[in-house]
């Protein structure tokens, strides 16, 4: 019997996060999303940014008819082609993907300041991301028992360390990465061998996208994140690291 095969049933509910993220070290993805809804069933939602790992698990989602809630973060400033993928893929698969808007923040008036005329990520790109980004996750997942990302070990250093499945401190969670053992290959091999819509900016030069005002195409040679931010020490927008007090968050 297999390790992730022990957790099954009432002890997959009991088991602490560390067990059963030794278990499932190694697991295929679609078995890591299947013992998250047994042990944490409707208090459980994947947030996409529709890049292509994210692809990769809304077509497990899709194709096996797994009961996962599913949201992504309208900021306000995605690119057309980013919109237009959302579009497609809630077709390809007969599923929903909420749209979840950004939130003033606090000390904000009327908001006006995420108006894109006003270019808040030029004077202020953390708060942009908190505003667009970090505010609005944290609401959403006040909602629910467990959150599931599509992050990988290999994109960046603060990830380098991520677990199958662990505490999130930030939001207060558990966190689910089914594809944190995954490679970039593994990824473009899944997409291609299912012909998976995915963003047609990834064959423009653009291997990790965001919001058009802070992502650029990126150069032979340059990491894959190289594009995101440019010309600054910013690496992450938030979602997966602690620069935001989250206790600044409005609650929904």
């Amino acid at each position: 019997m297999s390790n992730v095969a022990v957790l099954q049933g009432w002890a997959d509910r009991t088991a602490p996060l560390e067990t059963c993220a030794d278990a499932l070290e190694g697991a295929p993805p679609e078995e890591i999303l299947r013992w998250a809804i047994d042990r944490y069933a409707d208090r459980l939602t994947f947030a996409t940014g529709f890049g292509a790992e994210g692809c990769v698990l809304i077509d497990l989602i899709g194709r096996h008819r797994l009961p996962i809630d599913l949201f992504t973060l309208d900021t306000g400033v995605l690119f057309p082609e980013t919109r237009d993928l959302w579009r497609r893929l809630e077709a390809r698969y007969g599923l929903t993907i909420r749209g979840v808007r950004p939130q003033p923040g606090p000390g904000a008036d009327s908001g006006a300041s995420l108006d894109p005329a006003e270019r808040l990520w030029e004077r202020d790109p953390d708060g942009c991301c908190a505003r667009r980004k970090v505010f609005p996750l944290a609401a959403e997942l006040r909602r629910v028992d467990a959150w599931i990302t599509a992050i990988r070990r290999d994109q960046t250093p603060q990830r380098a360390d991520a677990p199958v499945v662990g505490w999130d401190a930030k939001f207060g969670i558990a966190k689910v990465n089914p594809l944190v053992t995954w490679t970039s290959r593994d990824v473009w091999r899944y997409l291609r061998a299912r012909d998976v819509p995915y963003n047609p900016l990834h064959d423009r030069g653009y291997p990790s996208v965001g919001c058009w005002p802070c992502t650029s195409p990126v150069r032979p040679g340059e990491d894959a994140r190289a594009g995101r931010w440019r010309g600054t020490a910013k690496t992450e927008c938030g979602l997966h690291g602690s620069a935001v007090p989250l206790e600044e968050a409005p609650a929904t």
